[in-house]
């Protein structure tokens, strides 16, 4: 029963560390998250600025991940360079060592008074960055008590001889540490409670120093291989080159440390006779050597990978997202950016549906009639991947300003979807019944669709502007669009009955599917001046409704 107990102490503990890491990173990414990506974009000038940067970000973070995700953004839009992008992965290995520098003193006293501040921050401030940073106070408090916890676990059996020897044949094998390690950072999907954890092991002698030490390069392998297995897998190949670049540095890293580990670990542990600090040394020794390495060569790798995993011009099913990155869950700020580029692709798709719309109304081919309305499709399949991929967020990560914005998206790609819909089902429709039928329409009329048609795809670029910059004269102009298709619907049917009563033939003959033309293009220039709602509503240029508020009431 003893046993028992102590395996789920010794569980909880773990499970403690791992959400004090959560927290800590949840609170930073929700207080600072655009502005660091804002910090990280601006600084990737050169590769030391660029690690510079890459340390001063995970430093704040506590995650790679994280910060890594950011850069791959940006050098898979073309933003940055691959060099820089290297390098900000080479400054991010060696942020993650801060905090495990700091938590490798006796520090576990402010565990309480951090927990205290923090409750407080999150309870009594009505200000979100105030109570995110009260997130963050209480994450690290959590991680103290946890390692308190855990060194008081491991005390009573530091003297177990049968731990002792199973510890003894573990050392022996240094890879078996390296592969293990590996797995469970993986799994933890975090190398600062993994190292944290080793010290706590190496610390009461639970743990040998070579094990400890071979158990921080599995560590620092795990972390770099969690990205590539999550985020990477699949789409454009040139995403995955600052993952495997990252990857390649650490497989370089935990090769020459295993080589080295013996003469290394006898000389560290002679000089830091304390366990758990020269766990904390190594770790960040490791990966301060791997940068001096590995910066002066990265002109080369980055030509290697480029050869290695060139870019792919065009997808292969444009079904298929492009830019959604199951990793990015962990930040908020990128997993929003990233499905924010996702509906543009979204609204590139609508775009080619209303031109494919405007070829087979005028003149019109069965070819041109079934590839537009294959775009459906892929339509749909974009909305739905987009929808799965937002709702699937973590709500805890979540502040207002981020929730605001997956609303936007939604309501965005679901006005695409409908205005899709409405190309489809009835655009298309009609020109498939008019080429069966043999009908053309008048002249006149021909060049009142084009019109609208037209304008239609010059406002789904601006409502494409709107959504992603909030600018609110764009929405504005958007917004005015509504009434200018009311006029324009309005004068085409008045004239396509004018050109009925003069007896033209060729109005008679379609005026059913004319009007009905008339009518869907200003349902779908609705859906399209929707992205403006959400910005001017968010500056309170709204009403609440348009009936008049003196009008008579009913007798």
């Amino acid at each position: 029963m003893g046993d028992t107990l102590t395996l789920v102490d010794l569980g909880g503990s773990v499970a403690l560390l791992l959400w004090g890491v959560h927290m800590v990173q949840s609170g930073i990414q929700r207080a600072f998250g655009p502005h660091l990506r804002r910090f990280l974009s601006r600084a990737l000038r050169s590769r030391i600025s660029a690690f510079a940067a890459g340390l001063g970000v995970t430093a704040v973070l506590q995650s790679s991940t994280v910060t890594g995700l950011m850069v791959t953004g940006l050098a898979a839009g073309g933003l940055v360079d691959l060099v820089p992008a290297l390098a900000v992965m080479l400054g991010a290995n060696v942020g993650t060592t801060v905090i495990v520098q700091l938590f490798s003193f006796s520090v576990g006293r402010a565990a309480p008074l951090l927990v205290l501040v923090g409750v407080i921050l999150f309870r009594r401030s009505n200000i979100s960055r105030t109570r995110d940073l009260g997130r963050v106070a209480i994450g690290l408090g959590l991680m103290l008590m946890a390692l308190v916890q855990l060194l008081a676990l491991f005390t009573p059996f530091e003297d177990v001889p049968s731990l002792r020897l199973l510890m003894g044949a573990i050392a022996t094998q240094p890879v078996i540490d390296v592969i293990l390690a590996a797995a469970l950072t993986w799994a933890a999907h975090s190398s600062v409670a993994m190292v944290l954890l080793t010290m706590s092991l190496a610390a009461q002698g639970v743990v040998p120093p070579q094990a400890a030490f071979a158990l921080v390069l599995g560590a620092n392998l795990g972390t770099a291989v969690n990205p590539l297995l999550e985020g990477a897998l699949g789409g454009d190949p040139a995403v995955k080159r600052v993952p495997v670049g990252n990857l390649v540095n650490r497989l370089v890293g935990v090769v020459l440390g295993l080589v080295l580990l013996d003469r290394v670990g006898v000389w560290l542990t002679a000089i830091e006779p304390d366990i758990g600090r020269a766990v904390a040394d190594f770790h960040t020794g490791f990966n301060l050597v791997m940068a001096a390495l590995f910066l002066p060569v990265l002109g080369p790798l980055s030509r290697l990978l480029g050869r290695l995993l060139p870019a792919r011009a065009v997808p292969a099913d444009p079904s298929q997202p492009v830019y959604l990155n199951d990793a990015a869950r962990e930040a908020p700020a990128i997993a929003l950016a990233e499905a924010a580029r996702e509906a543009l692709r979204m609204a590139d798709v609508l775009q080619a549906m209303l031109r494919g719309a405007l070829d087979a109304l005028d003149p019109g081919d069965r070819k041109q009639l079934a590839a537009t309305k294959h775009l459906d499709d892929v339509l749909d399949r974009l909305n739905g991947v987009i929808k799965a991929y937002l709702t699937g967020l973590d709500p805890d990560v979540l502040d207002d300003a981020d929730n605001r914005r997956l609303s936007e998206i939604l309501a965005f790609i679901t006005n695409l979807e409908h205005a899709g819909d409405i190309v489809e089902r009835s655009l298309i429709a009609i020109a498939a019944k008019r080429l069966k039928r043999g009908l053309s329409f008048s002249i006149e009329g021909q060049r009142e669709i084009r019109t609208m048609l037209e304008r239609l795809i010059v406002n789904l670029d601006t409502a494409a502007a709107v959504f992603m910059t909030g600018d609110p004269r764009a929405a504005r102009t958007l917004i005015g669009e509504k009434e200018v298709f009311r006029d324009l619907e309005a004068r085409a049917t008045q004239a396509h009955f004018a050109r009925l009563r003069s007896g033209r033939v060729e109005s008679a003959e379609t005026t059913a599917l004319h009007l009905d033309v008339l009518r869907d293009l200003k349902r779908i220039n609705a859906h399209i001046a929707g992205a403006a709602y959400a910005v001017l509503d968010k500056r309170g240029e709204l009403l609440p409704t348009r009936l008049r508020q003196d009008a008579p009431a009913p007798e």
